[in-house]
């Protein structure tokens, strides 16, 4: 992965954690800033134009190389993540150089504050070849290099096969950090195996109960459902019922109308009795009367 973003610096050591933090992005910065307490970052060589390094990612070892160059901060990395404008491990390497170049810059500053004599310089013959620059001191050792992508590789395999990391008490010097944080690593990833299962198990635990819920809240909706059908069918017997009633109410209102035709009737039936028996009485009267003159009659 190669990010290409313009920058103002003239020196790799003048790129301080905020600068940085303010033109990553923030998870990355994060990680970065992580990979850095966590002692996985290597330099192999660097100045201020240009940093060769290393860093140990959750996923492998990974190379880098940034410079600075025509106002431009360029950087290179083995990864493949999509993080932009620089990813996790350059930031890493920037925060460690960073780190690393404070206190040769304090030194520096020192002794321009004070300067020692120098000693007088041999003339030099300008036809002579010129002096060959020390190289730069590193950090690791080819063979501390090698031997830990050897360990790395036979761990691999052994967390393949499910087995423990090899041993590394042979392994030391500037690799021992790699190899504890490797080893910090694999047991943070057994324990997220523990917790894991754990989950599952309490997931499955809770699966059970849930289907458990399931079958009493079906059971309850099978009843609520027979329950509503009960209630619907008392509702249709009700309804009968209440016609049922309004048409006995009809019925006595009907008996009620009869009845009082019927004591008006016999009222009538009363009235016309007691003047039939009027009429009786005046016509036994009229029969006495008319015998009383046939006898008076007859006696003539």
């Amino acid at each position: 992965m190669r990010n290409k973003i313009p920058c103002s610096a003239e020196r790799l050591s003048l790129l301080d954690p905020p600068m940085i933090q303010a033109v990553v992005d923030r998870n990355a910065f994060h990680i970065g800033n992580q990979y850095l307490s966590q002692n996985r970052v290597r330099i192999v060589e660097a100045d201020d134009a240009q940093i060769t390094s290393a860093v140990i990612g959750n996923s492998g070892l990974y190379e880098q190389t940034i410079r600075l160059k025509e106002g431009h901060l360029i950087s290179k990395c083995s990864c493949a993540l999509p993080e932009e404008p620089m990813c996790r491990h350059s930031i890493a390497v920037l925060l460690e150089y960073h780190r690393w170049a404070q206190p040769r810059n304090n030194q520096q500053k020192k002794s321009k504050a004070s300067p020692a004599p120098q000693p007088a310089e041999p003339p030099t013959n300008r036809d002579s070849a010129p002096a060959p620059r020390s190289a730069p001191t590193t950090d690791l050792k080819l063979g501390e290099v090698m031997a830990f992508v050897e360990w790395f590789q036979l761990g691999v395999k052994a967390l393949e096969r499910g087995e423990p990391l090899p041993e590394s008490s042979k392994l030391g010097g500037d690799i021992a950090p790699w190899i504890q944080a490797i080893r910090n690593l694999e047991e943070r990833r057994r324990e997220s195996e523990e917790i894991q299962i754990n989950l599952e198990s309490d997931m499955r635990t809770r699966e059970a109960y849930v289907g458990r819920l399931t079958q009493q809240l079906q059971a309850s909706m099978e009843e609520m459902k027979a329950a509503q059908a009960n209630a619907q069918q008392l509702q249709q017997e009700l309804t009968s019922c209440k016609e049922m009633l309004a048409k006995v109410a009809e019925v006595v209102s009907e008996v009620g109308s009869y009845d009082s035709q019927l004591k008006s009737i016999a009222s009538e039936v009363l009235s016309k009795g007691s003047q039939l028996d009027k009429l009786a009485h005046s016509f036994r009267e009229v029969s006495i009367t008319l015998r009383a003159i046939a006898k008076n009659s007859a006696n003539l």
